[in-house]
């Protein structure tokens, strides 16, 4: 019989956390939860300056098949793309391994990418994604017009979150560990868990007013 911490802990989902172009380095609000968050880890793809779609693919859903619980993506810029992808090829709809996803900046890679190393991540999948999630744009996010992530989160289904004048919410946009993300995450995860699963949890006490909602 399992105890009761085991059990709590199954209770709430891993937090699986993609980065995009050059892995969110030092100072990235990604790099940051992982280090501040309970079951939070950040998925190590490999290949961060020179990415293929195909390997990422993979190296995404062996991260979902070890996690053995419930999974929570939550991606940035070009890690937004690869979710998509990812649920397109590989997201078995009979088990649902993932239950929400939280995509922050996703990038233009179709007809202006910023980067020529986008291009392999094209076309963008149009495909509704089978899971609740967020698309969190800024208005001055150099990599994807707000009326496109408008548009794109149309088609993936998603709850758009303005973020405001955010740049392409990274390390550059002085966000520290975004609390505003950390909060927009807790709601997430009890619409799809219920309250005892949002235990994203800071790992030093005294800090969970990080997670309570706000706007």
């Amino acid at each position: 019989m399992a105890s009761l911490h085991e059990t709590e802990h199954t209770k709430r989902p891993l937090i699986l956390l993609v980065p995009g172009l050059e892995g969110s380095g030092p100072g990235h609000w990604q790099r940051r939860w992982s280090e501040e968050l309970d079951d939070c880890e950040v998925v190590e793809l490999g290949s961060w300056d020179n990415p293929h779609r195909n390997t990422w693919i993979n190296r995404l859903n062996l991260a979902v098949y070890r996690a053995n619980r419930p999974v929570v993506i939550v991606a940035h810029s070009l890690g937004c793309i690869l979710t998509a992808w990812w649920s397109k090829f590989e997201q078995p709809v009979s088990t649902g391994a993932v239950v929400g996803a939280m995509l922050v900046a996703p990038p233009e890679v179709d007809f202006f990418p910023r980067d020529e190393r986008l291009t392999g991540f094209s076309p963008t999948p149009a495909e509704a994604l089978p899971f609740p999630s967020l698309l969190v744009a800024s208005r001055n996010d150099p990599w994807m017009g707000f009326e496109t992530a408008k548009s794109l989160a149309r088609r993936w289904g998603s709850t758009l979150v303005d973020a405001g004048d955010a740049g392409h919410i990274n390390a550059d946009s002085g966000l520290g560990s975004w609390d505003h993300g950390k909060a927009l995450l807790a709601r997430l995860i009890q619409s799809v868990s219920g309250p005892a699963a949002a235990g994203t949890r800071p790992r030093q006490p005294g800090r969970d007013e990080g997670l309570a909602f706000r706007t």
